[in-house]
């Protein structure tokens, strides 16, 4: 008995695999006659497509993977022309420019057509091709307003800390522009594209300085070792006379002279209130040490002096009566001699 049983279930499952066998068999050879015809004649099969689908879909245009020539970031739609097409008649202000970091901006596909090549600062350029090179279809920076041209520059060049003031710097005040000192096509130097190289550019309304610098005692501007930009920021700063700070927020004269800034115990207060200009001229003079005087002893008797009450000027200590003033050459210097500070010693002698 247990033998026919088993013989049961086996028979039963090759009964169930045949049955599931001869139904896709079925199905098969069904899908692949042909439909059956209309009353008419036709067959299914000849009438158009779009008649079984819905309108939409068969009035639709075929896919392409070509981009829509109306979408956002086509330049044509735009009026943008790309700087190749600019270069078909400016050519040799454009081998000129593509010399210049400006170039790159047409490697910079994020900020679109209006941020790369000429036209990010020239604007769109499709009318003034359209018009045979019509000046007056696009930006050009010749006949600007300084507001005007320097609106442009700063559309890029806002950011950072060299022109955070660059809005209120006394060059803008004074009706100077970006272009007045840079030249975007022909510079003459590699770094900034600056018109001339400096000092010289800066000596082109700076006469005055220019002349400081040609005193026996000056910076060393003239011979390289310093350039103004090193002081000042061209571009504006909070302080006057747009005067760097250093690191720490002082003088920009302890970039350089770092044993003068301290801080120190005994400090001689006309460096911290008034600055190193209190008695230095920054620029050159004809004294030692660019001091404002010939004399040491009249630089010092400025302040400290014994005309006012108890012998004191403005909370400075006057003139010791031991103290003469016969001897010409017998200066403060020599005994104070660490005038602009000290750890040690409240009148400077070490």
């Amino acid at each position: 008995m247990p033998r026919v049983g088993k013989s049961v279930r086996l028979f039963a499952s090759c009964l169930i695999v045949i049955t599931v066998l001869s139904v896709f068999l079925i199905s098969s050879f069904a899908a692949r006659q042909p439909p059956a015809p209309f009353a008419d004649g036709t067959s299914q099969t000849s009438q158009s497509p779009a008649a079984n689908t819905p309108p939409a879909a068969a009035t639709a245009p075929p896919r392409t993977n070509a981009p829509a020539a109306s979408t956002p970031s086509a330049p044509a739609a735009q009026g943008y022309v790309g700087a190749e097409t600019c270069k078909t008649c400016h050519a040799k202000i454009y081998d000129g420019w593509a010399n210049t970091p400006h170039w790159q901006t047409t490697l910079d596909t994020k900020g679109g057509p209006s941020h790369q090549g000429c036209e990010g600062c020239h604007g769109p350029g499709a009318e003034h091709v359209a018009g045979g090179g019509d000046v007056s279809k696009i930006f050009t920076f010749k006949n600007a307003s300084t507001k005007e041209i320097n609106a442009r520059c700063m559309t890029c060049h806002a950011s950072g800390a060299q022109h955070m003031n660059a809005i209120n710097s006394l060059h803008t005040q004074n009706n100077v522009s970006c272009i007045s000192c840079h030249s975007p096509h022909n510079a003459t130097t590699k770094d900034f594209l600056l018109v001339k190289k400096q000092p010289e550019l800066c000596y082109s309304c700076h006469l005055q300085q220019k002349s400081q610098f040609e005193m026996p005692f000056h910076h060393r501007v003239n011979e390289g070792l310093v350039k103004c930009s090193d002081c000042h920021n061209p571009h504006g700063t909070a302080g006057p006379k747009q005067v760097r700070t250093s690191s720490t927020q002082d003088q920009v004269c302890f970039t350089c002279h770092t044993d003068k800034q301290g801080p120190f115990v005994f400090e001689h207060e006309p460096v911290k209130i008034e600055g190193c200009q209190s008695c230095h001229i920054p620029h050159g003079g004809a004294n030692p040490h660019m001091l404002r005087v010939s004399n040491v002893n009249l630089l010092c008797l400025q302040c400290h002096t014994n005309s006012a009450p108890n012998g004191k000027t403005g909370g400075a200590p006057g003139t010791p009566s031991f103290h003469s003033q016969q001897t010409f050459f017998k200066a403060c210097t020599l005994c104070h001699i660490q005038i602009h500070g000290s750890n040690f010693d409240p009148t400077y002698f070490k």
